[in-house]
């Protein structure tokens, strides 16, 4: 059985007024979490004008009493960018807001602007990124007063700890003995998503990642399940995809393809993103291709699934048969330039197009 997730980066016109874009991406969470929707996530930049949520942290938070079921992931904390104390004291808070509903998803942080203006641009980022999570960890598995020493950052309450009034002592998460892990892997034969597994967490394939080389996160996913003596469940591996379903075919090839509309926007963003690191190999069917030939159009073309709702799932299952089985299609969230096709489309993906899939899946998603 397949299940629906939501993730946000979110991504949005300059010109838009970030208190209507914050609102806007509110809305969405509050109405997955009405439509049934397993799981929802915002990732954090703190210099981009278009990806203006701050704080995943402070944006969950919001909806921690205004959503019932759905489980909230930060998608991601970008650990580099701030201080391990800060984080395990921050994630376990929200954690216990959320009554366990939370899943703790981590990066080094793929923004270049971000490293500069924390002074992390010539640093090794994954290295920072180990070890913040090591130290989140071991505050979260020990007791004060701490005393962790690392490259880039110490860690002590030595010296100011009164255990008997609790100051000194960060919070444990609400989940014992801390919330799911994931990650979002970007690369095609990610290394990244053996070592996570191998470490029980769980990957999300990102989105603006051709299904070629969604396809070889697989095989390194089930590799560190391996080195972990667990069970590569499918049920674990989660897939985003920018989709947008419609009543009516024409109307979701206006809005999906729309020079000036949301969803070619968001890739002319990632795009250009890419094309200044380096990075389109991400997008090349064949890695010979020339960077010339890596048009808009052709991103669009490859990346962004629309339709009616029998079109759709017939797509997300043609997906299923190329990558093989996944657990969650993760529906990518856009701007809402026209809300009420936007808010259809979420709904269609709900009530239409995940009924169709299992359907025609017939069986539930077993581990191997």
């Amino acid at each position: 059985m397949m299940e629906v997730s939501f993730f946000t980066m979110p991504v949005h016109p300059l010109e838009k007024p970030q208190s209507v874009t914050l609102r806007e991406d509110r809305g969405a969470f509050i109405l997955a979490d009405e439509l049934g929707f397993a799981e929802a996530y915002c990732g954090e930049h703190t210099t981009d004008l278009a990806e203006n949520i701050t704080s995943c942290i402070a944006f969950l938070a919001s909806l921690a009493y205004e959503t019932k079921r759905i489980r909230l992931g930060t998608g991601t904390v970008n650990l580099p960018n701030s201080h391990p104390a800060a984080i395990a004291a921050q994630v376990a808070m929200l954690d216990h807001m959320l009554e366990g509903r939370l899943m703790f998803g981590i990066s080094p942080g793929g923004l270049m602007s971000d490293a500069e203006i924390f002074g992390n641009l010539e640093n090794d980022r994954n290295a920072m990124f180990l070890e913040a999570i090591n130290m989140v960890l071991s505050l979260w598995a020990s007791e004060a007063p701490y005393e962790l020493t690392g490259q880039f950052w110490n860690i002590s309450t030595r010296k100011t700890t009164i255990r008997e009034i609790g100051q000194g002592s960060i919070i444990k998460p609400y989940q014992r003995p801390h919330p799911p892990i994931i990650g979002t892997i970007v690369a095609p034969y990610s290394k990244g998503v053996t070592a996570m597994a191998a470490r029980g967490w769980d990957p999300i394939s990102a989105n603006f990642l051709l299904p070629k080389w969604v396809a070889t996160h697989w095989p390194n996913y089930a590799e560190g399940c391996a080195q972990a003596g667990r069970l590569a469940d499918p049920s674990n591996w989660r897939v985003a995809r920018s989709i947008l379903v419609a009543d009516d075919q024409a109307t979701a090839e206006r809005y999906a393809r729309d020079p000036n509309g949301p969803y070619v926007f968001y890739y002319r963003q990632i795009l250009t993103k890419m094309r200044a690191g380096n990075r389109l190999g991400l997008f090349k069917e064949d890695p010979s291709m020339p960077d010339d030939a890596i048009t808009l159009d052709y991103v669009c073309d490859r990346l962004i699934t629309y339709g009616t709702a029998d079109k759709v799932a017939d797509q997300i299952l043609a997906l299923r048969d190329e990558i093989g089985e996944f657990g969650h299609i993760v529906y990518a969230g856009h701007d809402w330039a026209d809300p009420q096709i936007a808010r259809r489309s979420m709904i269609l993906m709900a009530e239409k197009v995940l009924p169709a899939v299992n359907a025609a899946i017939g069986t539930p998603v077993a581990a191997q």
